[in-house]
């Protein structure tokens, strides 16, 4: 894969890892924040003790069978490709993180990435995306050394690597403008990148030097691939054995104190959502925001086994299957009414009968009574926050799909799954 004409003079090999959406776009920032839930769903598995669903050969994975958890196998495909996207030593703004790669011009629908035309370029490195990277190759070290040791070495330097290219080049940021062909996943805030790789990095390596980045606390805003500073406190309390006492103690109470907020939010809403905006809109990919609180409710649960949060936590599944203002359920495959037309370049059956339609367990984004798609203006005015969602696959905004929003659904029905 070549760099974007103008950016640089190298390729690089920067196969597999996962779309992101619907089209053939691969990011870095969203991409680390899916890897680090479905490795943060096995390593919840140590902590707890929950290992149902968690074998090998339990998922269809070429690599079922290896004696290695699917759960990691999976993870590691998107890893792999983080990796490649570091800078080359000898470049300049070596080892710091490639942004994105993506077409050059967007492409209709549907496009299969093998009658893809478009030429797909590596965009500039940020920082965002290689404190990303950072953040989740320093746990892929800790995990994978029980697993693979030389995977698991390759992880932790390129932890490393990154971590010392972000503090040498704090502020490269990734312009808000760059979207055409791809999302842009511009962020030009990147303390809490700071904080969440260096929790990462010191939980995997005890250096006091990491610890003095972890300045976030997580809020009631919860987090997202933007905002990762809550990650910091939920690592925190995932591994006590790692952290200062007094580190850990802060960590879990404001993680409670977070998630008694979001179980108010399931008991006092007309349908039980644990995610609440301010202003009562429903953001762009609002079940994201329902399954990431889930996950911090869950956690609560983890730490005190409390009924109130793992209740919840199931009432909030019930939400996304069904259990809503539209009586809708956002997960393909599940429930009488579900969603089934995605917004997809490769599952879009909708458009041609040939192709698929999206696979059981894809979860659509939801509600959003932003209606920043022509579908959506046109037959959702005036829709109320909750109502604002149709099921059709050129409803960009309101019916989605996006790795870092499944890879939340996974985590809270793997917990839902021991409950």
């Amino acid at each position: 894969m070549p760099c974007l004409p103008g950016t640089c003079d190298y390729s690089l090999d920067v196969s597999g890892g996962w779309y992101d959406a619907g089209d053939q776009g691969k990011y870095v920032v969203n991409g680390a924040l899916a890897a680090w839930q479905l490795m943060d769903l096995y390593e919840r598995s140590l902590f707890t003790g929950d290992w149902e669903g968690l074998g090998d050969g339990l998922l269809k994975l070429p690599e079922s069978g290896n004696h290695v958890p699917d759960v990691l196998d999976e993870a590691r495909w998107e890893v792999e490709f983080l990796l490649k996207m570091q800078v080359p030593a000898g470049q300049p703004l070596a080892g710091m993180a490639h942004h994105k790669i993506h077409d050059l011009a967007w492409t209709a629908l549907p496009t299969q990435p093998n009658a893809d035309s478009q030429p797909r370029y590596l965009h500039p490195p940020s920082t965002a995306a290689t404190l990303n990277l950072a953040a989740a190759a320093a746990q892929c070290a800790r995990i994978w050394v029980l697993w693979d040791w030389g995977f698991s070495q390759k992880c932790l330097s390129a932890a490393k690597t990154a971590w010392k290219a972000a503090l040498a080049n704090p502020a490269v940021y990734a312009p808000r403008e760059d979207s055409v062909g791809g999302g842009p996943y511009d962020d030009s805030n990147v303390t809490d990148e700071f904080s969440w790789a260096g929790a990462e990095l010191y939980a995997t390596t005890g250096d006091p030097a990491y610890l003095k980045a972890v300045t976030t606390k997580i809020t009631t805003a919860g987090f997202s691939w933007k905002d990762t500073g809550a990650l910091a406190d939920l690592t925190i309390a995932r591994l006590p054995l790692r952290f200062p006492l007094d580190r850990i103690l802060a960590a879990r109470k404001r993680i409670l104190a977070v998630a008694d907020d979001y179980v108010h939010n399931v008991q006092s809403q007309g349908y039980p959502n644990p995610f609440s905006s301010p202003d009562g809109n429903y953001p762009w990919g609002s079940t994201s925001g329902t399954a990431n609180n889930a996950l911090v409710m869950a956690t609560a649960y983890d730490l005190t086994h409390k009924q109130v949060y793992r209740d919840a936590v199931l009432q909030s599944m019930d939400y996304l299957l069904g259990r809503n203002a539209l009586n809708q359920s956002f997960v393909t495959g599940y429930g009488e009414q579900a969603s089934h037309n995605q917004h997809s370049r490769i599952w879009a059956h909708q458009l041609d009968p040939k192709l698929p339609s999206p696979p059981p367990g894809s979860l659509a984004g939801g509600p959003n009574n932003g209606l920043q798609d022509p579908v959506a203006q046109q037959n959702l005015p005036g829709c109320a926050p909750a109502k604002c969602y149709i099921d059709d696959i050129f409803s960009y905004s309101t019916n989605e799909t996006a790795i870092n929003w499944n890879s939340s659904l996974a985590w809270v029905a793997a917990f839902a799954d021991t409950r």
